[in-house]
This record gives structure tokens, C-alpha cells and sequence, in this order.
């Protein structure tokens, strides 16, 4: 019996996608935990690959919730912790490729967002003891 696509992913995917992400400011990736690769801004995960055919990405509920129900059941509740805030898409054709990438592009964004607003607050407390 012929493995399903969704078991075999796309050829090339990860490699497409480790390009993409790397050409976003201030990321790395680096060896997962269980497997595959993980993308970081700073300390932060952004997401993970299972080679060419599983991404997991972790959102906000309410961001997490408008994915899974946008997708048309292409973007599922993360498929080892279905109560987490973590997404899983699985790759199966081409044009997924481009689709895993705009999940982390949205999963960078939100984490970047955030970590700008941390930097400035911290900035504004540090200009605040300066001035007392």
C-alpha cells in the first residue's frame, strides 16, 4: 500500500520554509526536541516542523480558534495537545508550502508584537527610576 500524502508531506518543504524563515529579522532555528526543526525570535518559539510534513505552531486561543475555523479543517486543533493553544497543519500539496509559511509569518508577527511592547514598557520603567 502507497503511503498517504499527508504521511509523506512535499519534497523540499522544509528547506523552502527553514529559507523563509530565516529571511525574517532576529530568527534562528535549531534542533526540536522531538524532532524536526524549530524557528526562535530571541527565546520565543515561533513553531516546528516535522520534516516535509507537519507544522505545529502555537497561537493565542482566540487567534488559534479564527485559524481552525477559517481553514476549511485544513489548520486542526495540535494533534498531540488538542486543548493547548497549538495548531497543527499537515503538508500535502504544493501550494501548502506557502500556506505553513503565512502560519509562521503570523506566529512572528504576534511573538515580535509582543516583545516590542515588552521592550518598550521596560524601557519606560527604566527612564522612570533615571528620573527619580
Amino acid at each position: 500500500m502507497a503511503p498517504s500524502r499527508a504521511r509523506s508531506g512535499v519534497p523540499g518543504a522544509a528547506a523552502a520554509i527553514r529559507a523563509a524563515v530565516a529571511s525574517w529579522p532576529d530568527t534562528r532555528d535549531t534542533p526540536h526536541r522531538f524532532g524536526g526543526v524549530e524557528f526562535l525570535i530571541g527565546e520565543r518559539e515561533i513553531g516546528h516542523l516535522h520534516g516535509d510534513r507537519l507544522l505545529d505552531v502555537p497561537f493565542p486561543r482566540a487567534v488559534h480558534d479564527e485559524l481552525i475555523a477559517g481553514s476549511g479543517g485544513r489548520v486542526q486543533p495540535h494533534h498531540v495537545m488538542p486543548d493547548s493553544g497549538w495548531i497543527s497543519f499537515w503538508l500535502s500539496e504544493e501550494g501548502d508550502v506557502d500556506q505553513a509559511i503565512a502560519i509562521l509569518r503570523r506566529s512572528y508577527e504576534l511573538i515580535a508584537a509582543q516583545l516590542a511592547r515588552r521592550q518598550a514598557q521596560a524601557a519606560t520603567v527604566k527612564s522612570r527610576q533615571v528620573a527619580t
